[in-house]
């Protein structure tokens, strides 16, 4: 997700931001100043070391406590997946961005190959303590649910790309069968960036 950060932000908040690794190299290598939200008390404490700011609790609850107009980039590394209401926080995060600031968020992705092959060809739709299907999402995401989401809460998004994709021999023959109508199921998460309209 580095990529997708602006190098030009100076301050940045990073939503969920656990332990506070992906914090730390924003603050070393863009030189930002870095808050953090974060609810879980142990990664919060580790996360205290390495940021400006740490804020603890949940997300909407803890919304008045962040400036307005202050931010050049709020991120949300899979993050909008455990949230019963990702729209609200998306709309009552429009406030916090300063002029030109960007939301990066990190999403993963149900059409998925191998969530898709469960489901479909196996029947199967099984939590797991890990990954897509992991216990703790309550929203599930396409790509295109994706820019949905955004688009309704008065983001326009300027980049949308896959990633962390696999390369697998079965993959590839159905989405030549089907003239590439499965073409995002090659990718576990899509990163994105998105700016206020």
């Amino acid at each position: 997700m580095r990529r997708f950060i602006p190098r030009q932000a100076r301050r940045v908040l990073d939503c969920g931001c656990g332990e506070g690794v992906f914090a730390q190299w924003m603050r070393e290598s863009l030189g930002a100043e870095v808050w953090g939200i974060e609810q879980e008390p142990q990664a919060g404490q580790c996360a205290a070391k390495v940021l400006d700011r740490l804020i603890s609790g949940d997300i909407v609850e803890v919304m008045p406590a962040l400036p307005e107009a202050y931010f050049d980039c709020i991120v949300f590394n899979d993050v909008l997946e455990h949230i019963m209401e990702p729209d609200v926080v998306l709309r009552l995060m429009r406030s916090k961005l300063a002029p030109g600031g960007v939301v990066v968020a990190s999403i993963p992705n149900v059409r998925f190959f191998h969530v898709l092959c469960a489901y479909v060809l196996r029947g199967n739709w099984r939590y797991t303590a890990r990954g897509i299907c992991d216990t703790t999402h309550v929203r599930f995401f396409t790509r295109s649910s994706i820019i949905e989401l955004f688009h309704e809460t008065g983001y326009a998004m300027e980049a949308i790309e896959g990633i962390n994709g696999i390369v697998f021999w079965k993959y590839a023959i159905i989405n030549a069968i089907t003239l590439g109508a499965f073409w995002d199921t090659r990718y576990r998460q899509f990163a994105c960036v998105a700016r206020p309209i």
